[in-house]
């Protein structure tokens, strides 16, 4: 059999990178594509193949691309767009220059990126697109409008793309994490610092919350799981005959999306507020 290959983006650490362990080890041909230069260099030194994607650079998409497809002769079996972070704040603190920032690599990298790939699985006539959304594309939660505000994009992005190339031979999935091990609040960090003035914040007192969970080690958090359940409903996505249009990962994503059809909203809010 011809070997499988997957683009994998935001490869450097966390989900993405136990995702290019993972699948290679199940036999994948994985080009695990890093937004910047040096993490693409260490991922080669580990013997990668690892294009540069930045998704707020549309020349890197492009050209990121061409390279996985000039190795593998103009063929890609898989993409699992990855590579996102988050921007913790109150919403009315959240200036639209950082709402936009965040929607560039977030949602219209993915999209852009996404666009490419599928007329390359058009044209072999099979392919699977695999989107990393979160508990937070159909849950909210406060101080995370920013991160929740692209997830939700996301999803209905995703969804109507599933029930668009229902005619084709392209599969769509999305894979909705809970809390897992990565460097997602260490990596907020710079954005929080660029774009929230909490100091001249109404809820300057509020903010307390939100710097101990970004500057605090506090360890694992309840429920916790290592990145390597995320692969494992990764690989389950990308071979099955007919994968599910979602894959939960964590008992919080499997209780909240039970809650979610069953409760009015404001109970969910009350829960949500005391969670």
């Amino acid at each position: 059999m011809t070997q499988k290959s997957i683009l994998i983006t935001g490869s450097s650490s966390g989900l993405g990178l136990d995702a290019a362990y993972g699948l290679r080890a199940a036999g994948w041909r994985v080009f695990a594509s890093c937004r910047k230069a040096e993490d693409c260099a260490r991922l080669r030194s580990e013997g990668f193949e690892s294009p540069r994607i930045d998704y707020t650079d549309p020349d890197s998409i492009v050209t990121g691309l061409a390279e996985t497809l000039e190795a593998t002769g103009g063929t890609l079996d898989a993409l699992y767009n990855n590579g996102a972070y988050a921007c913790p704040g109150a919403v009315e603190d959240l200036p639209v220059a950082g709402l936009r920032a965040i929607f560039e690599t977030n949602v219209f990298g993915w999209h852009e990126l996404t666009r490419l790939v599928i007329p390359v699985m058009r044209a072999q006539r099979h392919g699977r697109i695999v989107n990393c959304s979160s508990v937070l594309g159909f849950v909210p939660m406060k101080w995370r409008g920013a991160y929740v505000s692209t997830k939700y994009a996301l999803e209905g992005l995703t969804d109507v793309l599933r029930i668009e190339m229902s005619n084709t031979p392209i599969e769509v999935v999305l894979i909705e994490p809970g809390p897992v091990t990565s460097k997602i609040r260490q990596n907020a960090i710079p954005h929080f610092e660029k774009w929230i003035d909490w100091q001249n914040s109404a809820r300057a007192d509020e903010y307390k919350e939100v710097m101990d969970r970004l500057y605090k080690e506090s360890g694992p958090d309840r429920f916790e799981l290592p990145p390597s359940a995320v692969t494992k409903k990764l690989l389950h996505a990308l071979t099955a005959p007919r994968p599910r249009p979602r894959y939960y990962v964590t008992t919080p994503t499997y209780l909240m999306g039970f809650l979610r059809r069953v409760l009015p909203t404001r109970m969910l809010d009350a829960l949500i507020l005391r969670a």
